[in-house]
């Protein structure tokens, strides 16, 4: 047997004295928050099993492969054992340090779904937890012996079950939270931008929350793919940055989201442009004349505005009648209706 990491051998005695605690279930209380209170459990009651505490005493001395056969054979000997939840248990937790992450979970969702009472029900839970981690953070399950299959997908079905789990309680935080971080950090910037909304609406007095606004903003920036697409991620990050700004200044300060600002606007002039050259292109003036007064209105002391000053200065009489645009009308995003590609 290989060594194991002192870090893994450390959890797994957390994970033991946490089986020894007092069981517990989570309460919604009058704030809002869930909180644990102890309950008590049929399964849980103390059982005399010589084979599960010699299974335990080997699993202490690293001997799990024989800790894995004594156990397999008594939960196919005791389907209904009192204390088969206990069994469940150590053989997840044998699977894990054996590297087998994903027969882990499936051992680990019997004992949940059967026995949803026991005192090693959350604890269960975040071995779970630690199998899909292992999978965001790289693990790959083996095929011909080689460690090649990715299991991305997998780990974040794997973060969603235990949310459903355990709805509003610490562990579901993390595991929103580890999906949406996982989304951002694989440049997957929609669905990074819908996990931390999500996060930000279950989880509104979290500590994170400040880091997942402005994740939230960061992944709809990078969605914009320029003035010739639709400018709503666009929209949606300066929504976002400007929140920051009034809520934590601090923070708005030492991420220069200000700068984002200005680059933002600085697209969304681009932005409007576009729509403006796409429709003298399309020979309706009119429609371009108050794009380019919206511009100007809106981004005066941007480049666009300059040109767009210039092109008014060129227009027929005719297509200068119409009144410009009012205040609120520059404020309002470009229209995108029409298509705004192939503007040369």
């Amino acid at each position: 047997m290989g060594w194991i990491p002192l870090p893994f051998i450390t959890g797994c005695l957390l994970c033991s004295s946490l089986a020894l605690a007092e069981p517990k279930a989570w309460q919604l209380g009058d704030s809002g928050r869930w909180t644990q209170t102890p309950t008590t459990s049929k399964s849980d009651a103390p059982v005399v099993n010589p084979v599960l505490d010699r299974a335990q005493y080997l699993f202490g001395n690293r001997d799990y492969q024989l800790v894995h056969d004594i156990v397999l054979d008594w939960l196919v000997k005791n389907p209904k054992a009192p204390d088969r939840a206990r069994g469940l248990f150590l053989m997840a937790q044998v699977y894990y340090v054996l590297g087998d992450r994903l027969e882990c979970f499936y051992q680990g969702d019997e004992l949940l779904d059967n026995y949803p009472e026991s005192k090693l029900f959350f604890p269960t839970l975040e071995l779970q937890y630690r199998v899909a981690d292992a999978y965001l953070s790289g693990y790959k399950n083996k095929f011909l012996g080689l460690a090649i299959v990715p299991m991305d997908d997998t780990a974040i079905e794997m973060l969603f079950r235990i949310q459903e789990r355990s709805p509003g309680s610490p562990l579901a935080e993390r595991s929103l939270a580890r999906s949406a971080d996982f989304y951002y950090r694989t440049s997957q910037f929609d669905l990074a931008a819908d996990a931390y909304g999500a996060f930000i609406r279950i989880y509104p007095r979290s500590n994170e929350i400040a880091r997942a606004r402005l994740r939230q903003a960061y992944s709809n920036f990078a969605q914009f793919r320029g003035p010739r697409y639709d400018a709503t991620p666009l929209l949606d990050a300066r929504t976002e940055f400007q929140g920051i700004q009034a809520r934590d200044p601090d923070l708005a300060r030492e991420e220069g989201v200000q700068q984002f600002i200005d680059r933002i606007d600085e697209q969304l002039a681009a932005k409007l442009m576009v729509n403006a050259q796409y429709y003298a292109r399309v020979q309706e003036p009119k429609a371009a004349v108050f794009l380019y007064r919206s511009l100007i209105q809106r981004y005066p002391a941007s480049k666009e505005a300059q040109i767009a000053r210039r092109i008014i200065e060129k227009m027929p009489a005719w297509t200068l009648t119409d009144p410009p645009p009012p205040t609120s009308a520059a404020e309002l995003p470009a229209p995108t209706t029409r298509p705004t590609y192939d503007v040369k």
